[in-house]
């Protein structure tokens, strides 16, 4: 086939050519949305799922139709090591200036952003990393008390007024939440709890690991009244194969049974996974239909792009140690594994093994399903180990 038309996209975040199997999760939020646009109770959403399911992309896909229905959007990506009032302070600021231009929502728009000067004023000393353009002097006493808490609510409040003077709906799309420290989760916990209170039509829509739902439940005991935690997994066998089948058909191409079937039990139904083999299968296939033989002959190809694409950079920025624990798991299985197994393994009390393990956590690496308990944030993650660190030199 011809590789410049080749449908399939691996990539992170890249929009797949058909988005199958999320129809029932897009159709949930675009109803809540609406609701909280015309003042009917609705709760935030957070994604929750290991990577490589589609999680980014759903909520790319989820900002765009909001986009599209007249929402206000602001979308931010937490990256390790920033705080949330340095990645929502700009994001912010151009949503209120569009909401400015509405003739309605112009004043209460101008005083949220009077609100949001007094709030980065008031928090450059503990957040050094907020960095925004001012356009108004502040407000005395809108949003500039310096306490986190108390400011978000006021500046959500605020634009929340905004929006809802202009019929629409503030919808904030948070990917990678998890890196949120919890004390800033708290606060836009709260600030959400008291939007809506307020029946301000303001809401969240974000995405996370597993380990989400924890942290949000730590950060306020409330936070599971306050949102739905859909969980993002892999893909049913009659979506996975829509997945393949449809961007090819779509080029005039086939896929027969067999290759389909094939794929799905090499990818496991993972999205990411799928565009892999879809695309290492449409290079190496001759002519149409792409059949068993073409998918064989892209195995090699498909699984040597997954472990330097996919699983590789992931083990790079990880030490000596954390790769040893991570193996030591990979012995026992997918998991989750039991930390005290785990310490077996290596030959090592749990306690001494604490200080990796919640290294690994905070690197996204693992997360705790239950008390004690250990598992892979990274589908199929147990094989790569074993790949990458074969035989028996990795316990020395």
């Amino acid at each position: 086939m011809d590789p410049l038309t080749n449908p399939f996209a691996p990539g992170a975040g890249t929009p797949p050519p058909e988005l199958a199997g999320r129809d029932e999760l897009r159709n949930g939020v675009r109803i809540a949305l609406g609701r909280i646009r015309i003042a009917r109770p609705a709760k935030s959403v957070l994604m929750v799922g290991l990577r490589g399911v589609g999680k980014t992309v759903l909520l790319v896909r989820m900002r765009k139709e909001a986009d599209e229905f007249g929402h206000q959007t602001v979308y931010i990506e937490a990256p390790e090591g920033r705080s949330l009032p340095a990645m929502l302070a700009p994001q912010l600021r151009a949503t209120l200036l569009k909401l400015s231009w509405n003739d309605k929502a112009r004043d209460l728009a101008d005083r949220a952003l009077r609100g949001l000067a007094g709030f980065t004023s008031a928090l450059k000393v503990q957040y050094q990393d907020i960095q925004v353009g001012l356009d108004f002097d502040p407000e005395p006493g809108l949003a500039d008390n310096g306490d986190l808490e108390q400011d978000l609510t006021a500046l959500l409040l605020a634009a929340g007024a905004a929006a809802k003077k202009a019929e629409t709906a503030l919808v904030l799309f948070v990917d990678e939440l998890q890196y949120v420290q919890e004390d800033e989760l708290a606060a836009l916990i709260t600030a959400l709890h008291r939007g809506t209170q307020e029946e301000m039509p303001v809401t969240l829509v974000g995405a996370g690991l597993p380990q989400l739902r924890a942290r949000t439940g730590r950060a306020k005991s409330y936070a599971e009244r306050l949102f739905d935690f859909p969980f993002i997994g892999p893909l049913g066998e009659e979506a996975a194969r829509t997945a393949i089948a449809k961007p090819a058909l779509d080029q005039g191409v086939g896929v027969t049974d067999e290759a389909l079937r094939t794929i799905f039990e090499e990818t496991r139904g993972y999205p990411y996974f799928l565009q892999e083999w879809g695309k290492h299968a449409w290079d190496v296939a001759d002519e149409s239909p792409i059949a068993l033989r073409d998918v064989e002959r892209a195995a090699s190809g498909a699984k040597t792009a997954l472990d330097e694409g996919f699983f590789r950079v992931r083990v790079d920025r990880l030490t000596p140690s954390e790769r040893r624990y991570l193996r030591a798991m990979a012995s026992l299985g997918a998991g989750p594994h039991r930390s005290g197994d785990i310490a077996k393994v290596l030959g090592k009390q749990v306690t001494a093994l604490g200080p990796v393990r919640n290294n690994l956590i905070a690197k996204g690496m693992v997360w705790s399903p239950g008390h004690g308990d250990t598992a892979f944030t990274v589908p199929l993650f147990e094989e790569f180990m074993t790949r990458f660190m074969p035989g028996e030199d990795w316990r020395n």
